[in-house]
């Protein structure tokens, strides 16, 4: 039975993880061992859920915890990055939520890290393992609508009106929102070349946790991603939406056109236009109870056949690049190259690499 540490127990545990983990508990898969919040009645509460020690005095306590396998990484955005580096140190797989860090510097040192790190690192979000967005992926690779030239991510809401730290620096709709609709399309369309955009705050005042504070973070941003050979893409996103109807996800290509309906985070099926048909082809939903959580079950089950999760840490760290390069055109009304690569997503049957990556750093594992 692997060991679970949570940090951060607010409103990401409290619904989505917790829903995430009950069947994980419920099968004997997983058992948490630790829990942590500033928070005295966040921590009582989780405590008495289940059955662990509420009286931890810090992150480092889960952290260092004898019985914990994995650390689930659930605080505000500016402490992912320390506390990730911290647990892959300690020995941990790790599953840390969007972003994984809020700078390259960070973000570059968990990369290195998780190449010899004993632990896995599993950044949010997990778009990619929904099963809806697997089809596309197929499709898109398949040539089913061409050579893609054009695509168009939406994700947006008016914005929470709990955690302050979503609207001070390190926080933002970008990392907050935006980051799903990269992800999704460099997942796609492979690694971007450059980034421009108009990145600002249209809000300047809100009222979080019942008191009105001036917002420092972005909440409004247009972000468009040259993916090189003529593909562009755009991604809309803002605390500045109230509502739409509109797919999440455009895909044009030279033969037709594929739109993921939904959110990229909560799919609803997908549908497709291919000029050879002259006609439309509705995909339904084919798993409408998955959830945004996914990655918490894909990590367990990694490391229950040691294999290497799909989701890499390269993957979150070129996504932390275009976001923090468009905040930077956002400033200065340039373009800004990106450089970092990442592997593409494959997925297969999902093969076994965990011995080839053991080997590279350990040559008498080979």
């Amino acid at each position: 039975m692997i060991g679970l540490g949570i940090i951060g127990l607010g409103n990401v545990f409290e619904g989505p993880y917790r829903a995430e983990l009950a069947p994980l508990i419920r099968d004997g898969r997983v058992v948490v061992e630790a829990v942590y919040d500033p928070a005295a009645e966040k921590r009582a509460f989780a405590a008495g859920l289940y059955g662990v020690a509420d009286d931890l005095s810090s992150p480092d306590a889960v952290i260092k915890h004898p019985a914990v396998d994995i650390v689930l990484i659930l605080t505000a955005m500016p402490a992912h990055g320390p506390l990730a580096e911290q647990a892959l140190a300690a020995g941990k797989h790790v599953l840390v939520e969007k972003p994984m860090a809020t700078d390259l510097t960070t973000a570059a040192r968990l990369v290195q890290a998780a190449l010899s790190a004993p632990g896995h690192l599993v950044p949010a979000p997990h778009v990619v393992l929904s099963p809806t967005f697997r089809s596309i992926h197929a499709d898109l690779a398949a040539g089913r609508i061409g050579r893609p030239t054009l695509a168009r991510a939406r994700y947006g809401w008016a914005g929470p009106d709990w955690g302050r730290w979503f609207y001070q620096s390190g926080g933002g709709s970008l990392f907050d929102l935006g980051v799903y609709n990269v992800v999704s399309l460099c997942a796609l369309l492979g690694p971007a070349r450059r980034v421009t955009g108009m990145v600002g705050t249209a809000i300047s005042e809100r009222v979080v946790e019942g008191a009105p504070m001036a917002i420092e973070a972005d909440d409004n941003a247009h972000v468009l991603i040259d993916f090189g050979n003529a593909c562009f893409a755009v991604v809309t996103t803002g605390f500045t939406m109230q509502k739409y109807r509109t797919p999440a996800i455009e895909l044009y290509g030279t033969e037709g056109t594929l739109q993921l309906l939904g959110d990229d985070w909560a799919p609803d099926g997908y549908e497709v236009w291919e000029n050879s048909r002259d006609a439309w082809s509705v995909h339904p939903e084919t798993n409408p109870t998955w959830r945004w959580t996914a990655g918490l079950a894909h990590l367990v089950e990694a490391i229950e056949t040691e294999r290497e999760p799909l989701i890499r840490p390269e993957h979150g760290y070129h996504a932390l690049e275009i976001m923090l390069a468009a905040q930077e055109a956002g400033r200065t009304g340039t373009a800004v190259a990106i450089t970092s690569p990442f592997p593409a997503v494959g997925y297969g049957d999902w093969p076994d690499v965990a011995r080839d990556r053991r080997a590279r750093h350990d040559p008498a594992s080979a």
